[in-house]
Formats: C-alpha cells, sequence, structure tokens
C-alpha cells in the first residue's frame, strides 16, 4: 500500500496495549518514522524512566513528557507511541488533536495484565499489589481514553500485523491523516 500521513499518528493506551510493537510495525507500513516518547524523554533526561520516577517523581515526568510530545508533534510526521498517561493530560489531548490524531488501542484488563504482569519496568505497577494498581488505572483511564479520535480494539490472539492493519483500515476513514496513493 502506497501511502502518504498528512499528520502525526499518535498510540493511546494503557501499558500493555501494545502502543511499541503496533507504532513500530505500523510506521514500517507506511515508510514514516517511529518516535517513542518515553524514549525520548529517556534520551532528553539521561535516565531510565524509573529513575525519572523515583528521583524526581510523576508531577516532574508529566511536565517533561508534556514537553517531549509537544516539541515531537512540530516536527516530521509520523508514528508517535506515547506513555500510558501521556493522555490523561489536557494539555497533551489538546496538541494532539491539534497536530495529529490519536488511536487508542483498546485492551481489556485481563489481557493488559497478562502482557504486564512479568514486567518490573512500569514504575506505576511497583506496588504490593500490582493488579489492584492496574485495575485502578484502568477504570479512570479509560473513560479519558475514549476520547481519542479513532478507537482499534485489542483483542487477545491477535497478532501484531493484524493490529496494525485494524489501524491502517481505521486512518483509512481519515483522508485528513491518511493519503492512500495509487
Amino acid at each position: 500500500m502506497q501511502a502518504r500521513l498528512k499528520k502525526t499518528v499518535v498510540l493511546v493506551g494503557m501499558m500493555g496495549a501494545g502502543k511499541t510493537a503496533v507504532g513500530k510495525a505500523l510506521a514500517a507500513r507506511l515508510h514514516a518514522p517511529f518516535i517513542d516518547s518515553d524514549a525520548e524523554i529517556e534520551k532528553a533526561a539521561n535516565r531510565t524512566i524509573p529513575e525519572i520516577f523515583e528521583r524526581d517523581g510523576e508531577p516532574f515526568f508529566r511536565l517533561k513528557e508534556r514537553q517531549v510530545i509537544s516539541r515531537l508533534l512540530e516536527h516530521e510526521r509520523g508514528v508517535l507511541s506515547t506513555g500510558g498517561g501521556a493522555y490523561m493530560a489536557v494539555e497533551n489531548r489538546e496538541i494532539i488533536s491539534q497536530k495529529g490524531v490519536a488511536v487508542w488501542l483498546n485492551a481489556d484488563l485481563d489481557l493488559l495484565w497478562s502482557r504486564v504482569k512479568h514486567k518490573d519496568s512500569r514504575p506505576l505497577l511497583r506496588v504490593p499489589d500490582p493488579l489492584t494498581a492496574l485495575t485502578r488505572l484502568y477504570e479512570n483511564r479509560v473513560p479519558v481514553y475514549a476520547k481519542a479520535d479513532l478507537t482499534v480494539r485489542s483483542e487477545p490472539g491477535l497478532s501484531i500485523e493484524d493490529m496494525t492493519t485494524r489501524v491502517v483500515e481505521a486512518l483509512r476513514t481519515r483522508p485528513d491523516v491518511l493519503e492512500v496513493l495509487g
């Protein structure tokens, strides 16, 4: 498929929804750059996300996240994967709507838990009861993610390629974002 991005595609959703994996595959399929906002924050801070949370706290991290997302949306069009909490900030939602298109990778709680329960790289789950913490985050965030421009449902057993195809199909409904050539 030959296509041209007119706006940056910003993947939003919970940790474990597949934003990075699907984002990389989508960028490859669209011949567009892939950018991970968390990786850009780590590069700018010269520290990992868990180190930033531990040393400076979540409010400092959220400030840096907002600055990085704003900067990334100013430059070339591509596929931007954001951290799970990025879309919660009104300022981030506004800039994403102005400069790009938000695509919510909507995975249910059971699927998310199956993907994150064995990883210790999630600062917000470094608590005595991570499933309860994930459930609380999920319940708080889903109503906000539902405000995204497009929603793509994730289901158990779908490959990264299948999810990427679903995202492309959703983007095809937005000629202001994706121009299909030929």
